[in-house]
């Protein structure tokens, strides 16, 4: 096992995350479905980035396979990655919290699902997709290998520009015009710097 310092670091955040992914999926699994969007492309597109977020970092650590891709980064980097790795993890559980049982992780509405906007959500409308955009560049400034650290980032960024306008489309479907106004209150990742002030 490649239990090098940053690897067993990236390794303790893997798990932290996993862990508030697990604890959350449990409040809700018995939650019932009110619209679903699940087809072929969504499990894909899961699967996908399950690969490059979880499959290849394990390996990477668990085996000498990705050795060739190695590279050495200056000391510095991988301190900016833990930075990164804690400010998703936070905003991973807050995002988690501020939506309690109104969670999925496919496209998916519950019944009595309410459209939360407090919390991070007064900000921003994805801070989950915020939060695992500053997961994959953390993974890859902690894990020092071409094809484990940098995976994920590709593989999220394929599922973030596929999912996204689906998820929003189904949104506005369900919400309406309060999803609508939502929308044009707030950033998808990060807030708007110009906010409409109420009169």
């Amino acid at each position: 096992m490649r239990l090098e310092l940053w690897n067993a670091v990236f390794l303790a955040g893997l798990i932290g995350y996993l862990t508030i992914r697990h604890l959350f999926g449990r409040r809700t699994k018995n939650n019932q479905k009110a619209l679903s969007r699940v087809d072929a492309t969504d499990w894909t597109l899961l699967v996908i980035v399950m690969a490059g977020s979880l499959l290849l970092p394990v390996l990477y650590l668990v085996t000498p396979w990705f050795a060739f891709a190695d590279y050495r980064l200056p000391h510095i980097v991988p301190w900016s990655g833990l930075v990164l790795m804690v400010a998703s993890l936070w905003l991973f559980w807050r995002a988690h919290a501020d939506l309690g049982k109104n969670w999925s992780v496919t496209l998916e509405l519950r019944q009595g699902h309410e459209l939360i906007t407090q919390g991070v959500y007064h900000w921003i409308r994805h801070p989950m997709y915020a939060s695992t955009w500053l997961w994959c560049l953390a993974q890859g400034l902690m894990l020092q290998n071409w094809l484990a650290g940098w995976s994920a980032l590709g593989t999220f960024a394929l599922l973030y520009f596929v999912r996204v306008p689906r998820e929003e489309q189904m949104m506005c479907e369900f919400f309406g015009q309060d999803y609508r106004d939502y929308m044009e209150e707030t950033g998808r990742l990060f807030p708007r710097l110009n906010l409409k002030k109420n009169a």
